[in-house]
């Protein structure tokens, strides 16, 4: 009875990414899936630009804009799925060992899962420092990022640091989504904040 149930979800995921979206021609050909290049839509950020804002869910449904996050530095871990062994290290790794170092850094985590997975996840796992986040309704932060994956209906791996006025002051993209990020360099520039 579940099978349906999932089909539909996955269908109505795939149906949203079908939209029209631009490709993103400023990260072209930066990320590969199983040794293949996947083409990412949306607009593409550089840093030292204004990180445009966006709108996404809580795991209340709720919806939530980085303008919430105004006067605050930031830091936005982006993952394709929660439920994925990467993707799940990534984010403890946030939530466990960069966030207690940094704890006037709003650290969240953004993914195109349902709200109901990722509040499962974050009570399993104890994720209780990094705030999870879903672009599954609107798909507003992948497309202003430049992040979706055509035809997966999943955001790319990447890190952001924005600071306290939002400006991007670091852009990581994951080269390969098996990958995680490189840690170093992120922690290297939270410290500059």
């Amino acid at each position: 009875m579940l099978r349906p149930v999932v089909f539909a979800l996955s269908a109505f995921c795939s149906a949203a990414f079908a939209v029209d979206y631009p490709e993103n021609t400023l990260d072209a050909g930066k990320v590969s899936a199983q040794a293949k290049p996947v083409i990412l839509l949306g607009q593409g950020v550089s840093v030292g630009q204004q990180a445009p804002d966006f709108k996404v869910v809580d795991d209340s449904f709720t919806p939530v804009t980085l303008n919430d996050y105004k006067g605050q530095a930031v830091l936005i871990s982006v993952v394709p799925s929660l439920d994925t062994g990467v993707c799940s290290i990534q984010t403890k790794h946030f939530n466990e060992k960069v966030a207690a170092q940094f704890p006037n850094i709003t650290m969240l985590t953004i993914s195109a899962d349902l709200p109901f997975a990722q509040k499962r996840f974050c009570k399993a796992e104890n994720i209780d420092k990094v705030v999870t986040l879903s672009d599954s309704v609107w798909h507003n932060f992948g497309e202003n990022f430049g992040l979706m994956i055509k035809d997966m209906g999943l955001l790319t791996r990447a890190v952001f640091v924005l600071d306290a006025e939002h400006k991007i002051i670091y852009k990581q993209l994951v080269d390969n989504l098996s990958k995680e990020p490189d840690y170093a360099p992120v922690i290297t520039k939270l410290k500059t904040l």
